[in-house]
């Protein structure tokens, strides 16, 4: 006896067809619905997701032109242009359900229909479907890759004795399949370290996902993450595969963790616990096989001692924790960073070459970066962009900063930006870098403090 395969909708007014189809197709399909008033068409597909739909002609009494099942043919391919759709018809209806097939109709059977060949077309049908299915999710795993390829990234730079522990500790874990937990203050290059062990682990063939969860709002996180069925919110306007289904055979980088809610927490332990994500508007759960890497700039211990985030997820994130140092922390990288930024930023703006002075380098050596590399980033870049010498000198990096302390000297007036920055950094402080504590004193949410830290550069 063959292996069940797919899910099949019947529409037929005759309640003895209903239940002889019933009857001959539940030894080889999952799964029977069947329904008697087509008006119910719409809210059943969707609502359920069907391989194939089987479709009578005519409904109404003493109406067999076969012009009703051209409507409602039409009315399922408006709500589901990927509907396999097999028509019932009687031999007087052929011609007309010829013209239907060539409006999307997949197949058609003629009453009395010959059961065999019927099973047969329906088979043909569901793996026809399935194909579709491949197709569609390829698309759209495809521009997700596309779109993550396009974006330039970074190497890992530097030879302190931070970041070759760094480099020995990824190549021991990266060939494992285990979950990394990744914290360090903003700006430290987290996303680097997450694509560096993705890059030497089994699953480097396969896609390199990455959410930052600061951005994601709460009414978008569960079609963002798990995807949708089309019709199943007001803008789903076709099917969309979640970001964890994409990653699926990859790898998962989760930035700024700690900014989920704890209901949205639940939801992703949920997924991590099942192996599992079912699209918003669809019940059929999908497996999902991804190594996950997450990040935060949070003290987790605080967060978690505050109940703001759930240890039970915390200890399915964390096989392995590490450490992102601050620049600060490895000044020793400081020359041959600056020296790969300049090249980077000479090469985009067609400027140079540049030398940098002995002044400018005691200068990056003494600042604090608490932007950390992302800040040292941004500054090398604006000074390609401004400078109208090949030597780079201090007040070139430093000039943003100068120019604001001459401001305040000759009018004594901060912009409010100045003041901004300067109320989120004794905050900062005050809260010794716990963001949560810190969101709470200015009066906002973690993910605004977050917005406006990497607005300033903190």
């Amino acid at each position: 006896m063959s292996s069940k395969t797919g899910n099949i909708l019947i529409i037929d007014d005759n309640l003895d067809i209903l239940s002889s189809l019933t009857q001959l197709l539940k030894y080889d399909f999952n799964s029977i619905k069947t329904l008697a008033n087509p008006n119910l068409i719409p809210e059943t597909i969707q609502q359920h997701e069907f391989d194939v739909i089987l479709l009578d002609m005519n409904f109404s009494a003493g109406i067999n032109t076969g012009n009703e099942g051209i409507f409602w043919l039409r009315e399922i391919l408006k709500i589901d242009p990927g509907s396999v759709i097999i028509l019932i018809t009687a031999y007087a209806d052929i011609s007309l359900t010829v013209s239907a097939i060539k409006e999307g109709g997949f197949d058609f059977i003629v009453k009395p229909w010959d059961p065999q060949k019927l099973i047969t077309s329906l088979k043909a049908g569901v793996k026809y479907r399935k194909t579709l299915r491949e197709v569609r999710n390829l698309k759209s795993k495809q521009k997700s890759l596309s779109e993550n390829l396009n974006q330039q990234h970074d190497p890992i730079i530097g030879n302190s004795t931070e970041i070759l522990e760094l480099h020995r500790t990824i190549a021991k874990i990266a060939p494992t399949n285990a979950n990394v937990f990744l914290y360090g203050e903003n700006g430290t290059g987290k996303e680097l370290i997450a694509r560096e062990i993705h890059r030497k682990s089994n699953r480097s063939n396969a896609a390199f996902i990455s959410i930052d969860m600061g951005t994601i709002s709460e009414s978008l996180f569960e079609s963002e993450l798990f995807g949708h069925t089309k019709g199943s919110f007001t803008d789903a306007k076709e099917d969309k595969m979640g970001r964890i289904e994409i990653a699926s055979g990859g790898t998962l980088f989760l930035d700024e963790i700690t900014n989920l809610s704890l209901p949205l927490q639940a939801k992703l332990l949920t997924v991590l616990q099942n192996r599992e994500v079912i699209k918003v508007g669809s019940s059929t759960p999908i497996p999902i096989d991804i190594r996950l890497i997450c990040a935060t700039n949070m003290n987790i211990n605080d967060l978690i001692s505050e109940n703001l985030f759930r240890e039970d997820l915390y200890y399915r994130l964390n096989t392995i924790e590490l450490y992102i140092p601050p620049l600060r922390e490895r000044v020793s990288d400081l020359h041959s960073l600056t020296d790969y930024f300049i090249k980077k930023f000479e090469k985009k703006y067609n400027k140079g070459p540049f030398k940098i002075s002995q002044d400018a380098i005691s200068a990056l050596e003494n600042h604090h970066w608490p932007g950390n590399i992302r800040e040292l980033k941004h500054s090398i870049e604006r000074t390609i962009i401004l400078s109208e010498s090949n030597i780079i000198r201090q007040e070139d990096i430093f000039q943003s900063q100068l120019s604001n302390r001459k401001a305040k000297t000759l009018n004594n007036i901060q912009s409010l930006a100045e003041i901004e920055k300067e109320t989120i950094n004794r905050a900062l402080k005050i809260s010794e870098g716990n963001l949560s504590k810190a969101s709470k004193m200015l009066k906002i949410s973690r993910t605004t403090l977050y917005s406006k830290m990497e607005k300033h550069g903190l």
